[in-house]
């Protein structure tokens, strides 16, 4: 069976570490401690690393992390499905989310970015938004603080108190998506 590739957005460096924005790069380093992996960098300008998630029989997948800035995303997700021959629909992409509450997941397939820049790019780069999605709730800007600026401050001190429990489960469901099917995982992890 071929891989899934599953891509945790982000930005790059140590500034942005604990960044709101950076919660996919948090997931995939949790499942890459999973697998007992260590990420690469890989000529698609991304950092990746292979191995089988889960329990037997667990499927194969290709853990990513992009190189570039989010707004960049597309190139490196595009070079890294071309080179592994993965197809669109084998694609996971595990992302912050406005507009869900702090701690929340939804996964589905395909939609809109709503205004997520990197999803913007990833969707243009492969000419369809038909991958699957896990969506991770950062909740919305307090007053009137821009969006922008908000998902690139570090989580609040209250929401770092739950946040290694929010993030082992958004690995969970990731786990269950590429093992049993959105349908599956959707019925145990959307809230």
């Amino acid at each position: 069976m071929d891989p899934q590739l599953v891509v945790g957005l982000g930005n790059p460096g140590p500034a942005y570490r604990g960044n709101r924005h950076n919660v996919g790069v948090m997931v995939l380093d949790l499942l890459a401690e999973r697998i007992g992996g260590r990420f690469s960098k890989h000529r698609a300008h991304a950092d990746v690393v292979e191995g089988r998630l889960g329990r037997l029989p667990a499927p194969r997948v290709v853990l990513a992390k992009p190189r570039s800035y989010m707004n960049e995303s597309g190139g490196p997700v595009a070079g890294l499905c071309h080179f592994y021959k993965i197809p669109v629909d084998q694609l996971v992409v595990v992302h912050d989310e406005l507009d869900l509450p702090y701690g929340s997941l939804r996964l589905k397939r395909g939609g809109g970015d709503n205004g997520h820049n990197g999803l913007r790019s990833i969707t243009r780069s492969l000419g369809s938004p038909d991958y699957l999605r896990v969506r991770f709730g950062i909740g919305r800007p307090p007053g009137r603080m821009d969006p922008a600026d908000f998902v690139l401050r570090d989580f609040s001190a209250a929401e770092r108190k739950d946040l290694d429990f929010h993030v082992d489960r958004a690995a969970d469901a990731v786990e269950a998506l590429v093992r049993d099917g959105l349908d599956s995982a959707q019925n145990r992890y959307n809230d």
